[in-house]
């Protein structure tokens, strides 16, 4: 047996040192080439504004670009597993929202396990949906909604924008906790459940805010409520919901994770450049016409209100027997 020397120990003493040193320079890098910030939906709408806006922010925090791409379709599924199966090391993140946490419940089988895929970021901003009428309904409350619904069961109808989106599960929530039954009316996008709801064709929708801001603000709408637990502060005139339907909350959200098994190190890089980001001006403008209220607490507050969302959600799913078109 060829003895261990002192001077064979001290170059491997060294060797591993040096490793260490390389592999930590590597972290202290990071980004070492522009980020990838995944929309998985089209151009052009609240989640891709959003996600822009963020991007300058984070760019000048990092002091690389932030390149948004968006990668749409199978209700978020193809851009989210798109981050899924890219290398953990910071420079693929994907912007999630309610799809999310609602997936998991919604589709049988998903090419990802979201609880264990992802690693989380930061959670962005929380705000409200509005359930709204057109400006010549005769519903002017809540409780006007709930006098007809009781006095008609099935015949007051509420739009969507497709089976399983945030407008229908919000719809179905008011339904159990309310014990009414509103009618589901499906379309295929946002766009074409406001123009029925404008034109008499359905009743009510628990639109976003953003979508449905410009009606509002050109009288052919009415907003009735928020979908907060509490009153929005971006739309203090408005109750919420709640107030009505006691326990009733339903709320928009945005939040960034990247790959799972990313280093902590490059998570906390990521994370403050978000938050820098968020103070950003690009960024604030972005949000208040969706009444949303910025969070940026630590990646922890992100996995805990996904995790909580994703349970409340799936009992929605499971109680109404939703599926996905």
């Amino acid at each position: 047996m060829i003895p261990f020397i002192p001077s064979l120990r001290a170059r491997i003493g060294a060797l591993l040192a040096m490793t260490a040193l390389v592999a930590s320079a590597a972290f202290a890098a990071f980004p070492e080439r522009p980020v990838r910030l995944v929309v998985p939906f089209s151009p052009g709408g609240g989640t891709d504004a959003i996600a822009r806006a963020l991007g300058v922010g984070m760019g000048q925090a990092l002091g690389q670009s932030v390149i948004v791409e968006n990668k749409p379709g199978a209700g978020t599924i193809i851009g989210t597993d798109l981050v899924a199966k890219s290398p953990a090391d910071g420079h693929t993140i994907v912007v999630a929202s309610f799809a999310h946490a609602v997936n998991p419940s919604l589709m049988a089988k998903l090419p990802f396990d979201t609880q264990k895929a992802f690693d989380p970021v930061i959670l962005l901003a929380r705000g409200p949906n509005v359930l709204v009428v057109r400006a010549d309904s005769p519903f002017k409350s809540v409780a006007d909604v709930l006098a007809a619904a009781r006095a008609q069961s099935g015949k007051v109808t509420f739009a969507s924008q497709g089976n399983g989106t945030s407008a229908h599960l919000a719809g179905e929530m008011f339904n159990n906790l309310a014990r009414v039954k509103l009618m589901h009316v499906p379309y295929r996008g946002a766009g074409p459940a406001m123009t029925d709801l404008l034109g008499g064709q359905v009743d009510v929708m628990f639109a976003t805010a953003a979508a449905a801001a410009p009606h509002i603000e050109n009288g052919k709408m009415r907003a009735l409520a928020v979908t907060t637990p509490q009153r929005s502060p971006a739309m203090k005139e408005l109750p919420a919901i709640a107030e009505t339907v006691p326990g009733y909350a339903v709320e928009s959200w945005y939040g960034l994770f990247v790959p799972a098994g990313t280093p902590a190190d490059v998570i906390a890089k990521l994370h403050a450049a978000a938050k820098k980001a968020m103070d950003h001006p690009e960024f604030r403008k972005k949000i208040e016409p969706e009444g949303l209220t910025v969070s940026g607490g630590a990646p922890k507050e992100l996995d805990d209100y996904v995790r909580a969302e994703a349970a409340r959600w799936g009992q929605i799913v499971k109680e109404n027997n939703i599926k996905t078109e």
